[in-house]
C-alpha cells in the first residue's frame, strides 16, 4: 500500500480554509492574484518562490522552511551562507544528515549558544554611548 504524496498546493488550501481566509481575500495579503493562488492550489502549475512561499506560512502562521521545501524550493538565504564557507557548511551538513532528530536538535541548540557568544554585548556598547 503506498501513502500518497501530499502536496504544497493541498497544504497550502488545507491551511488557507482552515484559517478562515477566501481565496480572494488570501491572494490579496500575499500580493498574487486569485487565480494564480487557485492554480497552485489544484497543482496545476508549480509553486511560487522560495520568498512567496515563506510570506504565505507566515500569514498562516506555519513553519516557513516546512513549506519552502514542500514547494522543491530552497530558503534565500541558505546560498549566501553556504558561500561564506563552501567547504565548511556542505560537509557539516552531510555529517549532520546522519544524525537522529533528539542529535540534531542539541547541535542546534550549541550552534545558537555559540552564536550568541559572537555577538557583542550590546551593555558594553550602551556604556561606550
Amino acid at each position: 500500500m503506498s501513502k500518497r504524496k501530499v502536496t504544497f498546493g493541498q497544504v497550502l488550501r488545507e491551511w488557507r480554509l482552515a484559517k478562515g481566509f477566501t481565496l480572494r481575500k488570501f491572494a490579496e495579503e500575499v500580493g498574487l492574484s486569485p487565480t494564480y493562488v487557485s492554480q497552485v492550489e489544484q497543482d496545476n502549475i508549480d509553486p511560487p518562490t522560495a520568498e512567496r512561499v515563506k510570506t504565505m506560512a507566515d500569514l498562516l502562521g506555519a513553519n516557513s522552511d516546512e513549506w519552502i521545501l514542500l514547494a522543491g524550493r530552497v530558503p534565500e538565504d541558505l546560498p549566501g551562507i553556504i558561500q561564506k564557507q563552501p567547504t565548511t557548511i556542505p560537509e557539516l551538513l552531510r555529517e549532520a544528515s546522519g544524525l537522529t532528530a533528539e542529535q540534531v536538535q542539541k547541535l542546534l541548540e550549541k550552534a545558537r549558544k555559540m552564536n550568541e557568544q559572537n555577538k557583542p554585548d550590546s551593555r558594553q556598547e550602551d556604556r561606550r554611548e
